[in-house]
């Protein structure tokens, strides 16, 4: 009898641990087939430290805001308002909750809010993570994807490095990088043989 509901109690634990992975899958797969494609356009990675492990950090150009909230605290979680423009995602505006909207946004996460100085007239600006900063890849092609990702920012021909992300409900699914509208592994490989 005791040896049954043993049995019984491993039969559920291995269901739930095969379906909390499949969940998040199932979650994946749903916003890269019905979510919106956007393109963020990537700033210069810290030279220091850009990346730790199997994938690269990027930093986006959308990744702070203006705003006469003076309550944001880091941590807090921020809705982030995106729309299109000229085929690269803007900021639209921020907020504290999910507005009642259709405008597409990601959950990021609030880092610092630097008050208003009187002294410089520079306005209130929260900036915060989005949360999909970091490409994982294979760990001998992540050194050589920092280095190229680098290396456009003073290439005076490169223009375009940007990350391809679907967004569906406030997830977001980080498909690419693209540097010159080249997939950054194709890229890394063509001037590997150049």
């Amino acid at each position: 009898m005791k040896k049954t509901y043993l049995i019984i109690a491993f039969c559920i634990v291995a269901v739930i641990q095969l379906f909390v992975p499949a969940q998040m899958i199932f979650e994946q797969e749903q916003v890269l087939t019905k979510g919106r494609i956007y393109k963020f356009k990537t700033r210069p990675i810290d030279p220091n430290d850009p990346f730790r492990g199997k994938y690269i950090t990027l930093n986006y150009d959308i990744r702070s805001f203006e705003t006469l909230d003076s309550t944001w605290q880091r941590g807090d979680d921020v809705y982030v308002y995106i729309k299109d423009s000229l085929g690269f995602a803007v900021l639209d505006t921020i907020a504290k909750h999910k507005l009642n909207r259709s405008t597409d946004f990601v959950v990021a996460e609030a880092q610092y809010f630097y008050k208003r100085s009187v002294y410089n007239n520079r306005p209130a600006r929260l900036t915060f993570d989005l949360p999909f900063d970091r490409f994982y890849m294979e760990e001998s092609k992540a050194k050589p994807a920092e280095d190229a990702i680098r290396v456009t920012r003073f290439d005076s021909v490169i223009k375009n490095v940007y990350s391809v992300v679907y967004i569906k409900d406030g997830k977001s699914v980080l498909e690419d990088v693209v540097i010159d509208g080249i997939p950054v592994l194709e890229y890394i490989k063509k001037h590997k043989e150049q």
